[in-house]
């Protein structure tokens, strides 16, 4: 048995991602067609949610369910885990009753011991460090509205974050250019940047950023457990909100993105996230796809 995990993009090779890519465009192309396609019949996902979540708990439910599977919720108060249970003694009980593993916690060190003692797979629905699946969803969404992201120009202009190491990630695996614009003191972690193979790198004016971008990104500036630094960051990002200015520096297609949920006003204006350009609801959606194409892909690999 072939284990894989889906903890970083990095887990999966160059190749594997693209297909898985393709993959998804057609499941949901499937869905579209109302093709019923239950290829996991009988098999259990158990998503344990130590952060809550719209997208990332119905994506996944509604995934498994229309693969012909079944999800289980698990909460911190449903979990052993939320009254001090080893990690590992989860890992090691939770994958003898279910096939795959969906975790979305804080610390990303918590994720990698838990996967060490899986004996199923284990997906990463985002910790402090990475998003992995988010960013399935936005390049499968550039994908289908544009074609190919390689060699292409993406902004990220927020909080070096999750979702923007992530997107580091990104930039290796499907061999684009990515530029983050941040105030200083906001940086990516260097240890991610590093490995980025120069594909990657900051500024300090958004304009600069944005300019002849194709795809343009942002984030809420105050992610979930930093609201108490809210006023900080306002303060320190006050330049760096998306607005109609600086998406006319971007190509005239390029698309813009958000992962949600965000607020209109602060990191991104009405006029730009409900405008032509926005798809971010189509993104959103994509969710849904990308995950049941990792989940078909770790599955095989588990089985093969």
């Amino acid at each position: 048995m072939a284990l894989r995990h889906f903890l970083t993009l990095r887990d999966l090779t160059p190749e594997e991602l693209h297909a898985l890519i393709l993959r998804a465009i057609e499941l949901k192309a499937m869905h579209y067609r109302q093709e019923v396609y239950q290829p996991l019949p009988g098999k259990i996902m158990a998503m344990v949610f130590e952060k809550s979540s719209t997208r990332t708990r119905v994506s996944f439910e509604a995934g498994m369910a229309q693969f012909g599977g079944h999800a289980i919720f698990l909460s911190p108060r449903d979990t052993q885990l939320g009254r001090g249970e080893p990690i590992e003694d989860t890992a090691r009980v939770l994958s003898r009753m279910v096939d795959i593993i969906m975790i979305r916690t804080y610390e990303h060190e918590k994720i990698q011991r838990f996967a060490q003692h899986s004996q199923v797979p284990v997906i990463n629905a985002l910790t402090d460090m990475y998003h992995p699946c988010q960013l399935l969803a936005d390049i499968m969404t550039y994908v289908e509205l544009r074609g190919d992201i390689r060699g292409r120009k993406v902004a990220w202009i927020s909080d070096g974050n999750n979702m923007c190491h992530s997107y580091i990630n990104a930039a290796v695996q499907f061999d684009f250019q990515l530029t983050i614009a941040c105030p200083e003191g906001y940086d990516p972690d260097t240890s991610v940047l590093q490995a980025a193979d120069n594909r990657c790198k900051i500024v300090r004016d958004p304009a600069l950023a944005a300019k002849d971008a194709d795809l343009v990104v942002t984030d809420v500036w105050a992610s979930m457990g930093q609201e108490e630094e809210q006023n900080l960051r306002q303060q320190a990002f006050l330049r760096f909100q998306v607005d109609k200015n600086l998406m006319a520096m971007a190509n005239p297609d390029a698309l813009f993105m958000h992962c949600l949920p965000a607020h209109r006003g602060e990191e991104v204006s009405a006029d730009v996230i409900d405008g032509p350009q926005s798809f971010v609801w189509q993104e959103a959606e994509n969710r849904l796809h990308a995950q049941k194409a990792l989940i078909e892909f770790l599955m095989a690999e588990a089985h093969s």
